[in-house]
């Protein structure tokens, strides 16, 4: 029998030390200007579940599908038709399965001229699945988002944000550019392995920018949306506008399940019309984010005068 692991209160400095150092936020990559004198930087993103969530917890039956199924049927299609209509480039983070049961559907987000990054297998817990098994449904879900799109992913977003103590080593073994599932700053970083800089940038995400803790809704238990569609746009509008004055990065998560209902919808439309008001905005991909971030950083990229 093993010696049981004593409690975190007993933990020497060596063992606290080192759960901390694991993966840490290194260097700021913050630019001093964004591409053409923007102002801001706005990263918008959705996470193409679709019924890749009730399938992972093994729940079949038709229900919770057809709450996926919402997404790539009504919510894909309003979504791209918004993000033509703002010229708006997004990244969709594509769970392997999801792009397999809607065909065609990752390979129009390329031709509408957005990225599609990883997004695990079936919307996996890393965290609760061995090392080599996640590291088999990454790869495995690489080489699908290649096969069916033509392109090869260059980041990833662990589903759930469920960063695991391998998921750092897959990222880099992979030759990934970025991650987009850690919270330590506002601003993109550099991801730091023992202690030691990796070259992987993190274009860091938030719950406060997340459509999901807002909207969700559990039939049979606790999860209710508490927050009314409006309210989500004034936390969102603030956000932008402080991101803003700083001259820095504005980054938003969303679900087509979720923000692609009509309400919803009107919601993201008026935050992109506030947004669009700006003349000198940025909208990028998160791969152009850490792309141009690391030429900054590498003073590769042309220096240019702030407003």
């Amino acid at each position: 029998m093993s010696e049981q692991t004593p409690p975190p209160w007993q933990w020497d400095e060596p063992t606290w030390r080192g759960h901390v150092d694991r993966v840490r936020a290194g260097r700021s990559l913050s630019p001093s200007t964004w591409p053409g004198g923007a102002r801001v930087a706005v990263a918008l993103s959705f996470d193409s579940d679709h019924e890749t969530i009730p399938l992972r917890d093994a729940e079949t039956l038709p229900g919770k599908l057809a709450q996926g199924e919402y997404g790539a049927r009504v919510g894909v299609p309003r979504i791209l038709r918004l993000l033509q209509r703002h010229q708006a480039p997004a990244s969709f983070f594509v769970p392997a399965v999801s792009a397999l049961l809607h065909e065609g559907e990752a390979a129009s987000y390329v031709e509408h001229g957005h990225e599609v990054a990883l997004h695990g297998w079936i919307h996996e817990r890393n965290t609760q699945i061995p090392a080599e098994a996640e590291r088999e449904l990454t790869l495995r879900a690489a080489d699908t988002l290649e096969r069916l799109t033509g392109t090869r992913p260059v980041g990833i977003r662990t589903p759930s944000w469920d960063f695991s103590p391998h998921t750092l080593a897959i990222t880099r073994e992979l030759g990934l550019v970025y991650d987009s599932s850690l919270m330590a700053d506002d601003e993109p970083y550099e991801l730091l392995a023992g202690g030691e800089p990796t070259g992987v940038v993190e274009i860091p995400v938030e719950w406060i920018r997340d459509d999901a803790p807002y909207f969700m809704m559990e039939r049979f238990g606790s999860l209710r949306p508490y927050t009314p569609p409006r309210g989500v746009l004034s936390i969102w509008k603030d956000e932008f506008d402080q991101a803003y004055a700083e001259g820095g990065l504005f980054q938003l998560t969303m679900h087509p399940h979720i923000i692609g209902h009509r309400s919803r919808m009107a919601v993201l439309s008026e935050l992109l019309e506030h947004i669009s008001a700006r003349s000198d905005v940025w909208y990028a991909t998160h791969a152009q984010i850490a792309e141009y971030v690391l030429d900054q950083a590498a003073g590769t990229a042309p220096q240019e005068k702030t407003p």
